[in-house]
């Protein structure tokens, strides 16, 4: 929304209730947190400029940070997430060659983008190689952060995963999360 110049963007919505009962006051207050969900196809163009959907970027924000992701796909960060992520992981004992190989992984790859006027972001080539993006990109909205994938890659994941769905999800029980 722009107000006079200004642009204000609602990441979290925040409540407080106060609560009077027999002249006692009860103050509850919670967090309502935005999350990013659903799958969506768009094509990334020639200039490698690829679109974000438009129900996400209130929420995404303006500038993005676009990194290496897991399975062959990349994490697309809102900056306020990243600096929590990144954070993390910079907390990370040194000493051990397993994560600071994963920093490197990570944190090397990692490119802050702006979102432009009509909601599209630049994907640099060595990103794109690394996903193997072809034309068609899918972005997959995962609660703090959008997978993008290609098309074809999404699609043989997808497949394999929602045939292992019984089993992760007993095993998400349990460890009590279902």
């Amino acid at each position: 929304m722009v107000d006079g110049g200004a642009e204000w963007y609602i990441m979290d919505m925040w409540w407080e209730i106060v609560v009077n009962y027999e002249n006692s006051l009860t103050v509850l207050s919670f967090t309502i947190n935005h999350m990013l969900i659903g799958e969506y196809t768009h094509n990334i163009d020639a200039k490698k400029r690829l679109s974000l959907p438009s129900t996400w970027r209130k929420e995404l924000g303006k500038k993005l940070v676009v990194t290496r992701g897991l399975d062959n796909c990349l994490f697309v960060y809102p900056l306020k997430e990243w600096q929590r992520i990144s954070e993390k992981i910079s907390q990370l004992p040194f000493g051990q060659a397993d994560t600071r190989g994963f920093s490197r992984f990570f944190l090397s790859g990692a490119v802050e983008v702006e979102v432009d006027t009509v909601g599209r972001i630049l994907v640099p080539d060595f990103l794109k190689e690394f996903a193997g993006f072809s034309t068609k990109v899918v972005l997959a909205g995962i609660h703090d952060r959008v997978e993008m994938w290609d098309e074809n890659r999404w699609s043989e994941y997808k497949r394999r995963i929602e045939g292992q769905a019984d089993a992760l999800a007993e095993k998400l029980g349990e460890i009590g999360v279902l």
